[in-house]
């Protein structure tokens, strides 16, 4: 089915722009569309990359708008510390260097090249490790870190300082960041000196700054999974290719 959306906004915006704060592709994706005759606002197609949606017109994806999205390479990665998800700064090393043919575990259609745009979809830090998705894929990453994502994260997480009852009542509904309160958090304690966190928020380095706040120190954070994606057996320093089933899980679940 085309993918359409009534634009309310009060203000006139790009269709490229709101495309993507909309989680449906990047801005490049929403221009390469539009060049393929493939997006419309009330009927008629758009051709100028620069167009603007107004207030109260709908914008339709057609329907091979939508394969072209959906075939986007996407992959899972276990990221080792010491590995950047995104840009990196110099001497830093980025997730996307570690996706070589010696490194797949499995098969794989293809190898990602210079060609693919992959970006991370929820961040892990330097320090962390676990489960990364890197993708090109816009309506997976809105499915994945949208505004309206329901979809939870998993992580495993050793931490030094004394573990109290009260700590863990505050990690779970009683902690702010940044002048905001956070979602309640499933917070539990799984072994000695080691933390079960499940979060449906990423706020930057959050686990960390939550453990901080109530007198804990992190000093391993793994992210075991993602929604109904986990881990499992990915050697770390590996990857593979998302699986079509995997994506149709991810999007599903991410839905109220």
């Amino acid at each position: 089915m085309a993918w359409t959306r009534r634009y309310d906004d009060p203000e006139p915006q790009r269709v490229n722009k709101w495309l993507a704060q909309s989680g449906v592709c990047s801005r490049r994706e929403a221009e390469a569309l539009i060049a393929k005759g493939l997006v419309f606002i009330d009927g008629q197609r758009v051709d100028d990359a620069g167009r603007k949606i107004e207030p109260g017109q709908t914008l339709v994806l057609n329907d091979s708008a939508q394969t072209l999205l959906e075939t986007s390479l996407s992959v899972v990665i276990h990221k080792p510390v010491g590995v950047v998800s995104g840009q990196p700064e110099p001497k830093q090393v980025p997730a996307v260097r570690l996706l070589t043919k010696d490194a797949l575990w499995g098969e794989s259609p293809a190898i990602p090249g210079f060609e693919n745009k992959l970006a991370p979809v929820g961040r892990l830090d330097m320090d962390s490790r676990g489960l990364l998705i890197l993708s090109e894929d816009g309506v997976l990453a809105k499915a994945i870190i949208g505004p309206e994502s329901e979809l939870d994260k998993e992580y495993l997480v050793k931490v030094t300082g004394k573990i109290t009852d009260a700590k863990l009542g505050m990690l779970r509904h009683g902690i702010s960041l940044d002048g905001r309160k956070l979602r309640p958090a499933k917070v539990t304690l799984v072994g000695d000196q080691q933390l079960r966190f499940v979060l449906k928020e990423g706020r930057n380095r959050q686990i960390r700054r939550m453990a901080e706040a109530v007198g804990l120190h992190v000093v391993d954070l793994y992210r075991v999974r993602i929604g109904p994606l986990q881990l499992g057996e990915l050697p770390e320093g590996r990857w593979r290719p998302l699986t079509p089933e995997e994506r149709e899980s991810l999007i599903k679940a991410s839905r109220p």
